[in-house]
């Protein structure tokens, strides 16, 4: 496998899953990036560096981070918002992706950027929920707050850093998959 394409899918794995902490967050960043060209966008996501999307990703970012912080609609966003966080780490992924069949870009796009995104979302929403029930709801506005920095981060940290970024998000990824399926059991 070419380095580029290693390169690339650490990149898309970083982004992706720091869509699992916010979804418009690492939009936002990505959309920056790329307008200033620090972020390379294969053919046909050209759109994501546009001023229409940046205003769109901004706006998205400051209604998600505001109604993080209202009792219950936190919850209640959650829900939602891991179609959303999927749905925005395929599209993260598969925009980074130098591959030019069509249907293999979208594939693995859906099955790193969307699956990295579902796993951190299904634990922030995990965590979320024992937080409402341990304080409760009081210690979700921290938790909101830790999960806007780590989307922001983790963003920044996957463009400037792709390779440590990609291999930091697997490995979490991992502790991730295996805290929910142990929490499963019991």
């Amino acid at each position: 496998m070419q380095p580029e394409i290693i390169i690339s899918i650490l990149l898309g794995i970083g982004l992706s899953a720091s869509a699992g902490f916010r979804v418009f967050i690492p939009l936002l960043v990505a959309s920056i990036a790329a307008k200033f060209g620090w972020l390379p966008l294969e053919q046909g996501f050209g759109w994501i560096a546009g001023y229409p999307a940046m205003i769109c990703f901004a706006t998205a970012t400051i209604a998600e981070i505001a109604a993080y912080y209202i009792p219950v609609v936190d919850n209640f966003l959650d829900m939602i918002t891991t179609p959303m966080a999927i749905a925005s780490g395929t599209l993260l992924a598969t925009s980074v992706l130098p591959v030019d069949n069509d249907l293999l870009k979208w594939v693995v796009g859906i099955l790193l950027g969307g699956g990295s995104a579902g796993i951190i979302q299904t634990g922030t929403a995990l965590l979320r929920l024992a937080s409402t029930k341990t304080t409760a709801g009081f210690g979700n506005p921290v938790l909101s707050t830790a999960e806007h920095a780590a989307a922001f981060g983790s963003s920044v940290f996957a463009i400037t850093i792709p390779i440590i970024a990609g291999i930091v998000m697997l490995v979490f990824l991992v502790f991730l998959v295996r805290k929910i399926f142990s929490l499963k059991k019991w």
